[in-house]
């Protein structure tokens, strides 16, 4: 019998987050645990979505639009991307409860769901309020960075990455197969 699901945060500044998400993922698939990823505020050429393809027991939602940059966003554009992204957690709780018609799921990953709900694109309050009446047996994970004080207080795990030095600083971009 699987044990209680609580809820995980990877936030900070440093790289890893997605990486430990993707972690959790595969060990619980690796118990025969059904588990459901969607990413948010990224696009899928990145080599994790290849990778989690071929790991029995996971799905990975498409996220088949890049809005770009939020900071060179129009307002039209950051109420479309809103929409989408909202639509796109809204999709995923609902696969991963099983409203969907389907067979509900062990694990969920939101990656990037913290940072989303930061610049606005998902409604935190309903984020907060799923968390909160979510099935006790459903082991939720989020990602991204500077959760709210309404994220943390939700969360039973919260581990920090924090950056001490990166690549970047010295003009290294990212690296395919390394960073995404």
């Amino acid at each position: 019998m699987k044990e209680r699901g609580l809820v995980q945060i990877y936030c900070g500044d440093g790289k890893g987050k997605t990486t430990a998400a993707i972690g959790a993922a595969v060990r619980a698939a690796g118990r025969g645990y059904r588990v459901l990823v969607a990413r948010l505020l990224k696009t899928d050429d990145s080599g994790e979505v290849t990778g989690l393809s071929h790991v029995p027991g996971i799905t990975v939602l498409p996220c088949e639009r890049n809005f770009g940059f939020s900071w060179n966003m129009t307002r039209e554009q950051r109420e479309e991307a809103a929409l989408y992204y909202n639509n796109c957690l809204l999709k995923a709780w609902n696969m991963a409860l099983g409203a969907d018609g389907g067979e509900p799921y062990d694990m969920l990953v939101l990656d990037e769901a913290v940072g989303a709900c930061s610049l606005g694109f998902v409604d935190e309050a309903g984020l907060v309020k799923a968390l909160e009446e979510k099935p006790s047996a459903l082991e939720v994970i989020l990602t991204g960075r500077s959760p709210s004080e309404a994220l943390q207080g939700r969360a039973d795990y919260i581990t920090e990455m924090v950056m001490r030095r990166h690549p970047y600083e010295r003009g290294v971009g990212a690296r395919e197969g390394i960073e995404y």
